[in-house]
């Protein structure tokens, strides 16, 4: 099969899940279910994932993540935090019920995970042949620091309702980390 061909599959079964996922909870959707909505046999979901939290893992680096990389490589930060937001509100259904996923492949788990990814490549590229000041603070370990700040903020902002505008989420993530605590304290 072409690359083409499998990722043609690929945003078949994730349009299937997501939509199932707005009528069902994400723990009781079954492979079966997915892909008789896909119109595909279930061999055919096993030849492209794992299960449906891998699926849900594509999902969210491919409709979220993916996008805003090339932002993030090139310093556009701000504008990368936008587009992500805006992004999860325009289907805001669908990110509702997945962070309700609770437990071993939680959606802030697989989220979190995905997000450390991309800030760890970002992170390698920024610090190729530095060394570093202290060893015990590795580019894995930054990584899973903003990674875990990020799915905080993200998944307490859609659990709010969604009731800023990402522009204005963006702007108050860039403050939160861009400052220490002593700065915003003193500024608030």
């Amino acid at each position: 099969m072409t690359g083409q061909g499998k990722c043609a599959i690929d945003t078949l079964l994730a349009e299937s899940f997501k939509e199932l996922a707005k009528k069902h909870p994400i723990e009781k959707i079954t492979i079966k279910e997915i892909t008789d909505l896909a119109g595909v046999i279930r061999p055919t979901f096993y030849n492209h994932f794992q299960d449906k939290y891998e699926l849900l893992e594509w999902i969210i680096t491919t409709d979220l993540l993916d996008p805003i990389e090339p932002l993030i490589q090139n310093g556009m930060i701000s504008e990368g935090l936008v587009l992500l937001f805006t992004n999860i509100e325009k289907d805001s259904e669908f990110y509702s019920r997945a962070i309700k996923l609770e437990g071993q492949n939680s959606f802030g788990e697989i989220a979190q995970s995905c997000v450390e990814k991309i800030l760890l490549n970002v992170i390698d590229r920024a610090n190729t042949g530095k060394k570093q000041k202290y060893s015990w603070l590795t580019p894995k370990r930054i990584a899973e620091y903003y990674a875990q700040s990020m799915c905080y903020v993200v998944i307490t902002w859609i659990q709010s309702g969604m009731t800023i505008s990402p522009k204005e989420l963006a702007e108050i993530y860039d403050y939160i980390i861009k400052r220490s605590m002593d700065d915003i304290i003193a500024e608030m």
